[in-house]
């Protein structure tokens, strides 16, 4: 087969290894920077150009799509699937779970345990705003922040007060979410692939540090799950339409609940933590059900 990896940094681990997996299974292999590529968007022959040239004949694509690129790198991925070419994840799936709320919305939709959450952008009513949640001590995201960032936890009530003021003095979305104290500052990172968990590692945050990132500080290890923490992945990853999924989880007193569920999730951390093949296992499921023209993504949300 012949694949495209699109990706901005062919020196990232997770693009390395994905290329190195295809090759090792006698599939050609090629980066492709989705920012440089422009498109011809017409219905006899839709094409996507790069370096001047068509990029034609790929049996699938494998999107690598940078959160702050979300935009462009989708139109390039809905070009490739108007010319029929089969993406590990569809451009759809990717900008509906790259949008926080809409994801959470989702999510709820299906019944899915989710942190009690509220929205806000400018309410005044900021004591409502604090009770939805059952109160301090809480959690309060920018909605468009990612790794971390853009993240508070507010242990008191003037806490909580006063950082929703000054966010909301920037004129920004904010989430608000109960803290999950019995986490006590770990997560679960569970990949989900063709509808399946092949892999999951439990990420703990730096002693002081309540955010699970490892590029903050944390570490990993594999991690068992269980069978309701695996049927809420799966189920998670299916109500995104997502085929490739890093579904997050907490440990919480009325069972798992998800955080996030991230479309292009990174392989690193979790194939050193688990010592499994993730990537060889992503493009094994490419090469099974790369179908021509197999873009059937139909969820409408």
């Amino acid at each position: 087969m012949k694949i495209a990896i699109l990706s901005q940094d062919p020196s990232l681990y997770s693009t390395k290894r994905l290329k190195l997996a295809g090759e090792e299974q006698g599939h050609e292999m090629r980066v492709v920077n989705y920012l440089r590529c422009y498109m011809n968007i017409t219905s006899h022959k839709p094409t996507v150009f790069y370096n001047g040239k068509p990029l034609e004949n790929f049996d699938a694509i494998i999107p690598r799509i940078g959160a702050s690129r979300t935009f462009y790198g989708t139109a390039v991925v809905r070009q490739f699937e108007v010319m029929g070419v089969f993406s590990a994840n569809e451009s759809q799936a990717i900008s509906r779970s790259r949008d926080k709320l809409r994801c959470l919305q989702i999510l709820a939709r299906e019944g899915i345990g989710l942190p009690v959450t509220g929205f806000a952008h400018a309410t005044e009513d900021i004591d409502g705003l604090i009770e939805t949640v059952g109160g301090a001590p809480l959690v309060i995201k920018l909605l468009e922040g990612t790794q971390g960032i853009g993240v508070v936890l507010a242990e008191t009530y003037q806490a909580a007060k006063s950082v929703i003021e000054a966010f909301r003095g920037l004129e920004v979305n904010i989430l608000v979410q109960e803290f999950i104290k019995e986490a006590k500052g770990a997560d679960i990172r569970c990949l989900v692939v063709g509808g399946k968990v092949i892999a999951a590692m439990k990420r703990q945050g730096a002693p002081g540090e309540f955010r699970s990132n490892l590029h903050r500080g944390g570490h990993a290890q594999a991690v068992k799950l269980t069978p309701e923490e695996r049927s809420t992945a799966i189920r998670s990853a299916k109500a995104m339409g997502l085929r490739v999924a890093g579904v997050d989880l907490l440990r919480s007193n009325h069972g798992p609940v998800v955080m996030e569920v991230n479309s292009s999730p990174g392989l690193e951390g979790i194939e050193k933590a688990t010592g499994i093949d993730v990537a060889g296992k992503i493009i094994n499921f490419i090469s099974k059900n790369a179908i021509p023209s197999k873009n059937r993504d139909r969820i409408q949300y």
